[in-house]
């Protein structure tokens, strides 16, 4: 649609760059945000906002080397790619949780609370995100004779990430950033009703990623890997819905309070 925001002169400013910037950093306010309101340290918890900004970014550059690696091993210059893509978003995912959990626990930072905390501000993220992906033409869905179809146009669109052109795609950027906007409007909405308990958030938002993931899949045109008869992020998804109701239930039994207050971290 607009992959290049800016140019002047030599220097280019893409759209996908700018609007990627801004889902982190407002993720990351939301989650201070949220932080303050719940008595967690501050510094703390903008520590662990950049450890997670990092390893998003990195897991998601795996992901998708591991995904895409036989075109990456037919064409190595490919690997250029790599630098101008965001990567596949469940590789952030699953990065960025396992260092936010190391984190914690050296931190001394109550877990599933901290979780809580930055659950919404992944979505928002995400939802900003997705529009970066729109403008890029990255990502992108099938062929479809729906009235909402979207042409993309733009040659270097094409060139970059593979976008057909002239041809109406389902608008698979935007079927993912309207879900993340009903899923972060869903936890805050509910965050405090019926029986709140730490972790809540946390996995709801886990378990209504998958199952909206998995669905818009079905949709996606773009290449991106395959586990046997699911595409990766569909086999992730079916891997994920299952633990997330389980941790729900756990948690829900839970009696014992978490900790209040992180320790010093040298």
């Amino acid at each position: 649609m607009y992959p290049k925001l800016l140019e002047l002169g030599p220097i280019t400013v893409y759209t996908y760059g700018v609007l990627l910037a801004a889902s982190y950093l407002l993720g990351l306010k939301l989650a201070m945000v949220r932080a303050n309101t719940r008595g967690l340290d501050s510094t703390r918890v903008l520590d662990l906002g950049i450890y997670i900004i990092i390893s998003a970014l990195i897991g998601a550059k795996l992901l998708l080397l591991i995904t895409d690696f036989r075109t990456f091993r037919v064409d190595p210059r490919e690997l250029l790619t790599l630098v101008r893509s965001g990567g596949v978003f469940y590789g952030g995912l699953i990065a960025a949780v396992g260092v936010a959990l190391w984190y914690i626990g050296r931190a001394g930072l109550p877990l599933w609370t901290t979780c809580d905390v930055f659950a919404p501000g992944i979505a928002l993220g995400h939802v900003v995100g997705r529009f970066g992906c729109f403008f890029a033409g990255c990502c992108y869905g099938r062929p479809t004779t729906a009235p909402w179809g979207i042409t993309f146009t733009d040659p270097f669109a094409a060139a970059n990430v593979g976008t057909p052109l002239d041809i109406p795609l389902h608008p698979t950027q935007l079927y993912e950033a309207g879900a993340e906007f009903l899923i972060l409007t869903l936890l805050l909405a509910t965050e405090r009703r019926g029986r709140p308990f730490a972790g809540r958030t946390f996995w709801l938002y886990m378990l209504l990623y998958a199952v909206s993931r998995f669905i818009i899949e079905f949709y996606r045109g773009d290449e991106r890997g395959s586990v046997g008869m699911f595409s990766t992020s569909q086999f992730i998804s079916v891997l994920l819905a299952p633990l997330a109701i389980g941790m729900l239930v756990y948690l829900a039994r839970r009696v014992e309070p978490e900790p209040k207050r992180a320790r010093k971290v040298a």
